[in-house]
């Protein structure tokens, strides 16, 4: 897809396949690396998931997700670590529901047949209004942008739910570490073995718009954000980051109120340098 391999400086990714006109952002890919998908806003529309996937070497055309919602609209999609989950964010009613009540977490099953008929996240998630760009790890512990009721959007923040004995039995905001720096403190991705997490917020000692930051869980502790530097952030708005399975490539969005594309940066030489400067193991 791409003929060029991207260094310390990002690329765009796909550029005129999967980052268009319009505005790209929130990419996945199963760990296998031959099926991906990605969020596309066209001018004027809804958000829509797009997926594509390798065949004999070559990648198939984008076209709208199996899932894609027949009522309300569907963005940033997320395939589990382990490959057996497919979650996304979606405005379509609940089971119960003639009509949407919010923006909520659901999730395709892999099966021996392909990805099973999408259902939503049981509570306590359902209980939530606004639950956003959700990422998991290799124990299928969850994190994800949310907020209490009554809050403004660019005072959400960043919550996580750990799966016990089986079950998620409650929804927790993160501490100061991760959430005390900024504003519109979102799209929160978790490394697989929870080690770092990557995600932007607006801050006056940043870039412009929101910029990229990496936190590393050091002894059950997590670091006060770094931010990723002038290589990744600009005055535009940088967000929605992901690593690809293998680890080599980040991937992320950048761009302005009504357009940007998704762009791609080796990774390993990204969070090696911001370990030597915050001196992390």
């Amino acid at each position: 897809m791409d003929a060029d391999i991207p260094t310390d400086t990002p690329l765009i990714f796909g550029e005129g396949i999967i980052s268009t006109d319009g505005y790209e952002f929130a990419i996945t890919f199963s760990p296998e690396m031959d099926e991906l998908y990605f969020t596309r806003r066209q001018p004027e529309k809804d958000n829509e998931v797009y997926t594509m996937k390798l065949f004999d070497g070559k990648w198939s055309n984008p076209e709208p997700a199996f899932f894609t919602a027949s009522e309300g609209w569907d963005f940033e999609p997320h395939i589990s670590p382990n490959g057996d989950k497919l979650y996304f964010g979606s405005t379509r009613p609940l089971p119960d529901s003639l009509k949407s009540n919010g923006l909520h977490q659901w999730y395709s099953t892999k099966t021996e047949n392909g990805w099973d008929v999408p259902i939503p996240l049981e509570p306590p998630f359902r209980d939530k209004s606004i639950i956003m760009y959700l990422t998991s790890s290799e124990n299928e512990n969850l994190y994800f942008t949310t907020g209490e009721k009554g809050d403004a959007p660019e005072d959400w923040v960043i919550y996580n739910s750990i799966k016990e004995d089986g079950q998620y039995k409650s929804i927790d905001r993160m501490g100061k570490e991760i959430n005390a720096s900024g504003k519109w403190i979102a799209h929160s991705f978790i490394a697989p073995d929870e080690s770092y997490m990557i995600y932007d917020f607006k801050s006056a000692s940043g870039f412009g718009e929101s910029d990229l930051y990496i936190s590393f869980k050091q002894k059950g502790t997590w670091t006060k954000p770094y931010n990723l530097g002038p290589n990744i952030n600009t005055d535009q708005t940088e967000m929605a980051a992901s690593v690809s399975p293998d680890g080599k490539f980040l991937f992320f969005h950048r761009g302005g109120e009504d357009n940007g594309d998704i762009y791609w940066v080796d990774f390993r030489t990204v969070k090696e340098n911001v370990k030597k400067h915050m001196n992390v193991n």
